[in-house]
């Protein structure tokens, strides 16, 4: 409150802007929750009840060895969550996701099950028929298909290890437990794999098409369909082996159906972005994008290269090739509030940088981070894309006004001997003011960005495009990066950096190869003939 009026009244005197630049606001609350021991310890306890109620309801023989068996089987789970995926361990909104999920999955067999072993039947034959009608119908593969497709395949191989070990224990009484570990194990592992890379729906529905097939082989095999009769085909009831034939493939396809129309839910809940979203967010018609087109369109392209250059980076060194693609369309989005002051958006005039001090220059560079993230919020844009806006830049420093800056230093102390000026009175120039504020790229996908900013921008300034000098200039920037600490919290090797170099040099190499000169007088305004001037005193900003 008393910040408020204290704002109010520098902004009465003029001494302050009325415009509030959108900031992201952490709840520390929230914080607590993610991270917090307690809410970890509740999911986890939330879990053990959940196995417990479903292992003790009915008539099951010898339900505490079971209910023991399931804890060790849980706490072998937590260990191999902790060892191989210390990241998901440490986020309880992703432990909350995947135990929920576990959950789901083993309630919905069990209510599936319990209807099928419960039914009122006088003939034995039709309890056993009903039994494994419910078997067919048992969604094996809903949980790894989750997993794999909102957390990683690796995600999804765990889930379909541990709810085929659960279930072969919780679901004894009702079904054969190793004919029902093999079924549950070879469905959840044939729906990962068919979901490797999920970049449409559609691919969820041919999942659950191979699953069916897999469930309706397996069933086959194992008898739960039929039975077939090879000796006298005639006499077999065909119009129920097509039934049940109809329910191994169906109930997979559902699952899957289920699970696509879920993911939007599950990934706004979980903050989660799949590829099927980061595709769809990859619409070139977004307002912001259709406003630079117009007011920087500049910009607009150095974006797009970037992406493109982003993309097959990120391909060569298996990172989210598709997550980089998007984030560089809308990484300098901020440049839309000053386009004018930015290199690729000049005119032919004289660059406005000239009438300005190199503090002033910088700080209208430095605010395009700042003034991205505002128009990112403003927008609603996804959060990782707010990430690279604000890391892509990370904490460098903006290296042309900082020179400009301590040479006009210099000449003003010159002078100053000169015209005996004391020392004191000569303005400092502090490189804090010249660095971004930060954060450093936190993620592969935000350093391969940054690193294709940097790599098309400077490309630009080559007079002549030639291998040895895109290698050079390349290793120049990884080189100049690493020494300054950019790219310490990114997670890439130098074996990335290595492919990710090889990676630019052959895209750029394809993008400003060199033409044929026409000969006067003979397709002159041919395309690629005319040749654009350069622009006039224009600093190199847009690589700051």
């Amino acid at each position: 409150m008393l910040r408020f009026f204290e704002r109010y009244r520098l902004v009465r005197k003029g001494l302050a802007c009325t415009k509030t630049r959108r900031r992201r606001s952490e709840s520390e609350i929230l914080q607590v929750l993610e991270t917090g021991l307690f809410a970890k310890a509740v999911i986890f306890l939330g879990f053990i009840l959940g196995l417990g109620a479903l292992i003790f309801y009915g008539t099951q023989p010898q339900p505490s060895e079971k209910f023991l068996l399931c804890l060790l089987i849980f706490l072998t789970a937590l260990a191999q969550l902790w060892i191989n995926h210390p990241q998901t361990f440490a986020r309880n909104s992703r432990i909350l996701l995947m135990f929920g999920t576990f959950l789901v999955h083993l309630t919905v067999m069990k209510v599936i099950l319990v209807f099928g072993h419960n039914g009122s039947f006088a003939d034995p034959g039709e309890k056993a028929l009903s039994l494994q009608i419910a078997t067919l119908w048992l969604p094996y593969a809903f949980a790894p298909l989750v997993m794999s497709v909102l957390l990683g395949r690796n995600h999804g191989l765990f889930a379909a290890t541990f709810v085929s070990l659960w279930g072969s224990i919780v679901f004894y009484n009702e079904v054969d437990p190793a004919r029902f570990l093999v079924m549950s194990l070879i469905s959840g592992f044939i729906a990962v794999f068919v979901t490797l890379q999920v970049r449409k729906r559609s691919r969820l529905l041919r999942a659950g098409v191979f699953v069916g097939l897999a469930t309706w082989v397996l069933a086959l095999v194992f008898g739960l369909i039929g039975p077939i009769v090879w000796e006298n085909l005639a006499a077999m009831n065909w119009k129920m082996l097509g039934f049940q034939s109809l329910i191994a493939v169906g109930s997979a396809i559902l699952s899957a159906m289920f699970v696509g129309g879920a993911l939007p839910l599950l990934e706004g809940l979980f903050g989660i972005t799949t590829d099927i979203s980061w595709l769809e967010a990859a619409d070139l018609n977004h307002p912001l994008l259709k406003r630079m087109t117009i007011e920087a369109p500049g910009t607009y392209h150095h974006s797009l290269v970037v992406a493109n250059l982003a993309e097959a980076a990120a391909e060569a060194v298996g990172a989210n090739a598709t997550r980089c693609r998007v984030c560089s369309y809308f990484h300098d989005i901020g440049k839309l509030v000053k386009p004018e002051y930015f290199t690729e958006n000049m005119g032919y005039d004289q660059s406005p940088h000239l009438d300005l001090a190199p503090t002033m220059s910088a700080l209208i560079i430095l605010a395009h981070v700042k003034e991205g993230v505002d128009l990112a919020l403003k927008y609603k844009l996804n959060q990782q894309i707010i990430d690279v806006i604000q890391q892509h830049h990370g904490t460098s420093l903006v290296i042309y006004f900082f020179r400009r800056a301590l040479q006009l230093q210099e000449d003003a102390r010159q002078g100053g001997k000169i015209m005996n000026i004391r020392e004191g009175d000569i303005p400092e120039v502090r490189e804090e003011s010249f660095r971004y504020g930060g954060p450093r790229p936190q993620s592969r996908e935000a350093g391969i960005i940054s690193l294709a900013d940097a790599a098309e921008s400077a490309s630009r300034s080559l007079e002549k495009v030639t291998p040895q000098k895109l290698d050079q200039l390349i290793s120049d920037i990884i080189e100049k990066r690493i020494q300054d600490r950019q790219l310490d919290e990114c997670e890439l090797t130098l074996r990335d950096l290595r492919i990710i170099a090889d990676s630019f040099r052959f895209t750029l190499l394809n993008m400003l190869h060199s033409r044929i000169a026409y000969p006067g007088g003979q397709g002159a305004k041919a395309e690629g003939a005319a040749v654009r001037p350069q622009a006039v005193d224009s600093p190199p900003v847009s690589a700051a």
